[in-house]
């Protein structure tokens, strides 16, 4: 278990009724909607509940196992990789650290998991934090691994891989020591580590518990953040409106927290930045995704040039189909006129999103079909529950859990697709073993993008209806915008944020002045942005949780473009090639894993080739009227 791994897979009733509601075999919600019944996840395959004693004797398990390693290990590395049989040697101390890897991602994952179910119940939160507290402490026993491997002389390592059984993990090897640059004096690291349940772990909770408990006022309702957000999809304009105006209300109410939090972490990853040696803001989002600076500078520069032609140019067709020479901001992604009304049932989104994906794989198909006949998934919206969605790996013994809020939006079912990409990637990826399966934040948005374009392009061949394939389309390039222009705008906000924040902390209204200053640059000028929306950067998680994560659907969404257009144009053997690339998880560099289908992320016009695929639906768009 590395200190990485350790922290960040630990992502007013009584004790006996929370017990009852955090029970893992849970029997799904019997309210019905116009969604359908929606499944709820059954949590049993890690743990039965959080009072179980299989999670008290794993918890000593995994203290006892860390003590050991320590005692066995410690101070002994360079000496018994030196010996004759020192890669066999060696290779059983890789061997027992990554079962303790990935006993403490079971744990981890279960409190996790529990915790986002409700994160604002008294009881789970204590549960989290104290199993959070636990990986760490039992963690501390096993920095020294990496920290003594490293520094362990090139050559020496390299006559150990020669051995079959620590070539085995060469690649997590090799990977980590990329880190060595970084790294610190073994108690500083330490330090840092056990710091973390104090700090950045600590206003990461903060976060979510203050953003699941806000309420915002729409109309005579008292809605969580998720139903609010939903609104801004409706298709009464006044829904919208006052969606947008309680959104800002709350936010505003709530300023001052958020502010803080924000402060706080930016400071905090820029001391540890700066202890490191990183030189620029990014750097360690860099080294973690294994990816150049430069070409994610490329990718960058690619996206911001093209803001005229792709945002700017879709929003002004938009306000045109709406009859208007601007949209408010709270209209960006309203329904369009011609869009069919009604809700998606789950049984028809489940329907839509496994015929796409068994068109292409019967095997991709095979795995997707898990998550819902095994019940891998929960997605009702309930209070206490956090927002959005998420594919969760948990660990290689077990397997992932989706998370979503569905409420049978169009956007909705891309949602479902785009979970369900990561999950499939990440039952492929398992065989690595827990130090091998994660993959790199750019390879594994690739999977879930490439399933939304499966979903999509299937969608989009069996439409006949001329509006509702425009509709269709126009759906589609917003999903494209959101993920590609969005995405990069917060980076570029994420980047003043952090690189403003050294030269002291930011006022809220001040963070509120970049936000609008980024926003205005990516929406263009069809886009009205109205007084509140200065605070709307409050609830974005990925600020929070993973500093400069944005990007990777960027780098995702465009890498997918490229890729599907080698798809259409092959001959037999692609969805082989594609499923061996989500297998190798993270045993390969991302620039390795392209070569097969001949694409290459450095040469600069790459990221042009993916942005024109986006340029030429909107062609299209502007084609039909």
């Amino acid at each position: 278990m590395t200190a990485k791994s350790a922290t960040s897979r630990a992502s007013k009733t009584s004790r006996k009724a929370a017990m009852r509601k955090v029970a893992a075999v849970r029997k799904p919600s019997a309210a019905k909607s116009k969604t359908g019944k929606l499944p709820e996840w059954n949590l049993a395959d890690l743990y039965s509940g959080i009072d179980a004693p299989e999670v008290a004797r794993d918890l000593q398990q995994m203290d006892a196992d860390c003590v050991a390693f320590e005692a066995d290990y410690k101070g002994k590395l360079a000496d018994g990789v030196a010996r004759d049989d020192g890669g066999r040697w060696l290779a059983e101390a890789v061997r027992r650290y990554e079962a303790i890897d990935d006993l403490a991602g079971r744990l981890g994952s279960y409190a996790g998991l529990v915790h986002a179910g409700d994160s604002v119940d008294p009881v789970i939160s204590k549960f989290y934090g104290d199993v959070s507290e636990r990986l760490t402490a039992a963690s501390l026993h096993l920095l020294f691994f990496a920290l003594e491997l490293n520094r362990i002389e090139d050559a020496v390592i390299e006559r150990a891989m020669q051995t079959p059984e620590l070539a085995h993990y060469r690649p997590w090897i090799e990977d980590l020591r990329k880190d060595k640059p970084y790294q610190l004096e073994d108690r500083v690291e330490q330090l840092f580590h056990e710091k973390s349940q104090s700090g950045y772990a600590a206003w990461n909770r903060l976060f979510d518990q203050t953003i699941s408990g806000l309420r915002f006022k729409v109309g005579t309702k008292a809605l969580a953040i998720e139903p609010t957000l939903n609104l801004l999809q409706d298709r009464a304009p006044e829904k919208r409106k006052a969606a947008a105006q309680a959104l800002a209300k709350t936010f505003k109410d709530n300023e001052r927290t958020f502010a803080l939090v924000t402060n706080t972490l930016a400071k905090d990853k820029e001391i540890s930045d700066r202890w490191r040696g990183f030189q620029d803001v990014a750097d360690s989002r860099h080294l973690n995704n294994r990816v150049e600076r430069e070409v994610v500078d490329a990718l960058v520069g690619s996206v911001r040039a093209a803001y005229p032609r792709l945002s700017h140019r879709y929003y002004n067709l938009k306000a045109g189909w709406f009859k208007k020479k601007k949209l408010a901001h709270w209209d960006r992604n309203a329904p369009l006129p011609f869009a069919a009304a009604g809700t998606i049932a789950w049984p028809e989104a489940q329907k839509m999103v496994l015929t796409a994906y068994r068109g292409f794989s019967a095997e991709m198909a095979d795995i997707a079909e898990r998550f819902f006949t095994d019940r891998w998934i929960d997605a009702p919206v309930r209070p206490g529950k956090v927002p959005g969605a998420f594919s969760h790996p948990t660990t290689p013994s077990a397997h992932p859990y989706v998370l979503m809020n569905y409420q049978g939006k169009p956007r909705d079912v891309m949602t479902l697709a785009h979970e369900l990409g990561h999950g499939v990637h990440q039952v492929l990826a398992a065989k690595n073993g827990a130090l091998m399966a994660p993959t790199p934040l750019t390879l594994a948005e690739t999977a879930s993008v490439f399933g939304e374009m499966l979903t999509f392009k299937r969608l989009l061949s069996q439409t006949k209806n001329a509006k509702q394939r425009q509709a269709l389309l126009a759906g589609k390039v917003e999903d494209m915008i959101n993920t590609v222009v969005r995405q990069i705008a917060f980076y570029s906000f994420e980047r003043a944020v952090h690189t403003e924040r050294k030269n002291g902390e930011l006022t809220a209204e001040r963070i509120g002045q970049i936000w609008l200053s980024v926003q205005g640059e990516s929406l263009g000028p069809a886009i009205d942005i109205r007084p509140g929306y200065e605070n709307f950067w409050m609830y974005i998680p990925h600020f929070i949780h993973s500093p400069f994560y944005v990007y990777a659907y960027a780098f995702g969404d465009c890498l997918v473009n490229s890729l599907y257009a080698v798809y259409e144009n092959a001959a037999e053997g692609f969805a082989e090639r594609y499923l061996a690339m989500l297998a190798a998880g993270g045993t390969k560099h991302y620039s390795e894993l392209l070569k097969p289908f001949e694409l290459d992320a450095r040469d600069p016009k790459f990221w042009d080739g993916g942005l024109s695929v986006i340029a030429g639906m909107i062609d299209e768009l502007e084609a039909m009227g």
